[in-house]
């Protein structure tokens, strides 16, 4: 019962980070096809799967830059697989070969997932980065045409920090701290709807200050 428990928690928390990287992806989908067109937009997402490089290359070529500086700022934040691979090697156990496929998937939200389960870590890269992958390609395809943009940022604004969040609530280790990290993504959340002006810094800042009495105690 308790393993069937966990596996339903486990799944719950890669579809919730699934769907936010989803809408994510519509966001992408919007702003990148006016630069790159349909077809390599959607290309794009399946063949690079990173949304931070994906989003700075975008606004690198609306503001007139080369192809070569483009690469020149997306390429060092690719780098930061290199430490995100290093923390989770040593619970890894499959070969050179499964290694190489799993590092596909190997963005911030899984290593946070995966590292909520250390014992579990290649299942979970598999699955969370699976289903991740999947709604960023979907969501990327869905917001090529524009259609659905208008509906989706405001949301999309208001899920990057409790994205975050919440994934520092599935880490937690203790009952306490998880709770906390929730409270804070509900604190966050609230704010972004009722004032929309506060952005991503000021629901990052209420988050902070919910959460962080818990860290002294």
């Amino acid at each position: 019962m308790a393993t069937t428990t966990r596996t339903d928690e486990d799944l719950a928390a890669a579809l919730s980070v699934a769907v936010a990287i989803g809408v994510f992806g519509v966001v992408y989908g919007a702003t990148a096809a006016p630069q790159l067109g349909t077809a390599t937009t959607v290309l794009s997402s399946a063949l690079v799967f990173s949304g931070a490089g994906q989003f700075s290359m975008v606004a690198l070529l609306a503001a007139g830059a080369g192809p070569l500086a483009a690469l020149g700022a997306t390429v060092p934040l690719a780098l930061r697989h290199l430490p995100l691979g290093a923390v989770l090697r040593p619970h890894l156990t499959a070969g050179p070969a499964r290694r190489a496929a799993l590092s596909w998937f190997l963005i911030d939200e899984t290593t946070g997932l995966a590292l909520a389960r250390p014992d579990r870590v290649e299942r979970t890269l598999t699955v969370a980065g699976g289903l991740a992958y999947g709604a960023w390609v979907v969501g990327t395809a869905a917001g090529v045409g524009g259609a659905a943009l208008p509906a989706v940022e405001p949301l999309a604004g208001a899920l990057f920090p409790v994205l975050f969040i919440g994934l520092a609530a599935v880490t937690s280790a203790g009952a306490d701290g998880a709770g906390r990290a929730v409270l804070a993504g509900v604190a966050a959340l609230v704010l972004l709807v009722l004032w929309p002006g506060a952005g991503v810094l000021g629901a990052i800042a209420v988050a902070v200050g919910v959460a962080l009495p818990g860290a002294t105690r």
